[in-house]
């Protein structure tokens, strides 16, 4: 069964992916701009993730957990990168990495997802 709160969640986050990216290839100096772009790339990698999970019907409620780490993790990483280039916010770099565990146990729940699915 589909979770429509992470599917509405993960499309959110696309989009402000999307917005972000734009916004470093169209208006932001060489610094910000490698900030913002590496910020969206993992941003919408794991909104597809996110969207992703909530879609796969054999996953169970591991498989939205995962989604929900995942998703959230790029959002964190994501805002943080944006924090730095636009607000000089050199502190936030402190939460980057939280966003990155969040990100990699969200793609560890998966593998556990499918390896609960597959003795089943």
């Amino acid at each position: 069964m589909a979770s429509r709160d992470l599917i509405v969640f993960s499309a959110l986050n696309g989009a402000l992916a999307v917005a972000l990216g734009a916004f470093a290839a169209h208006g932001a100096g060489l610094q910000v701009k490698t900030l913002l772009t590496t910020g969206a790339h993992y941003q919408l990698a794991h909104a597809v993730f996110g969207l992703a999970c909530a879609l796969w019907t054999g996953g169970g409620r591991l498989a939205r957990l995962a989604g929900w780490l995942g998703a959230a993790g790029g959002l964190v990483f994501s805002l943080a990168l944006a924090f730095i280039a636009l607000l000089s916010l050199p502190a936030m770099g402190a939460v980057a990495p939280v966003g990155g565990v969040l990100m990699i146990a969200g793609w560890l729940c998966v593998a556990f997802a499918a390896l609960q699915g597959r003795s089943s």
